[in-house]
């Protein structure tokens, strides 16, 4: 099983050579490999900032614990969640699904009316842990993906979202930072990558009931 392999060679990327870049062809897989993760109900209530520029992340670097992964990386890829979810989100979802699957649009209504129902079942504090958990199944898919293409990459929680929020213009667009992550290549002086891996073992980790 080659994923197990790209797994074994995968690690949390510490320092990155800024002189090496990710390619357009790889970035493009890697968005292909998020835009196909799993969501609930399949409505993908987050987007993904792809951020080249520099001088964004120089900004962004001291509300990062100034980790040089901010700015050493190829790229900074944040994930955001909606934090005011909407009839319009489903609406646009049930659209695409029509338009996708040839189906009518009046067959998918009574499974928008579900999805609303169950939705504001949920206060705004359980909407946005909810959305925030959706971008973390999309961040796996990032990391495998990263590890097929022998990229690095290094997920990362270390970040205060308010300040994210404010020079990245979030809040305007009902998003907020949930959780980032510094892709491209680790650099030889990245001692970290000559550790072993620290797992539990499978005994402990899973029980069969």
């Amino acid at each position: 099983m080659q994923l197990i392999d790209n797994l074994e060679w995968r690690y949390a990327t510490k320092h990155f050579d800024p002189g090496k870049k990710v390619s357009e062809t790889q970035l493009k897989q890697i968005k292909k490999a998020i835009q196909l993760s799993a969501s609930s109900y399949g409505l993908q209530l987050y987007k993904a900032l792809i951020i080249e520029d520099i001088s964004t992340r120089e900004k962004l670097k001291p509300a990062s614990w100034d980790q040089q992964q901010i700015t050493e990386a190829s790229h900074l890829i944040v994930f955001c969640n909606y934090t005011n979810l909407q009839r319009k989100h489903i609406d646009n979802f049930l659209a695409l699904k029509s338009e996708t699957q040839q189906l009518p649009l009046s067959e998918l209504k009574g499974y928008g009316d579900f999805m609303e129902g169950k939705i504001n079942e949920k206060s705004d504090e359980e909407l946005k842990h909810w959305t925030a958990k959706q971008t973390y199944l999309a961040l796996g898919n990032l990391l495998a993906a990263c590890a097929e293409l022998k990229i690095d990459a290094c997920p990362m929680e270390g970040f205060e979202a308010d300040k994210y929020d404010n020079i990245l213009g979030l809040s305007q667009k009902g998003l907020t930072a949930s959780v980032i992550a510094a892709i491209g290549y680790r650099s030889e002086e990245d001692q970290t990558q000559y550790h072993r891996k620290v797992r539990k073992p499978t005994e402990q980790l899973f029980e069969t009931i």
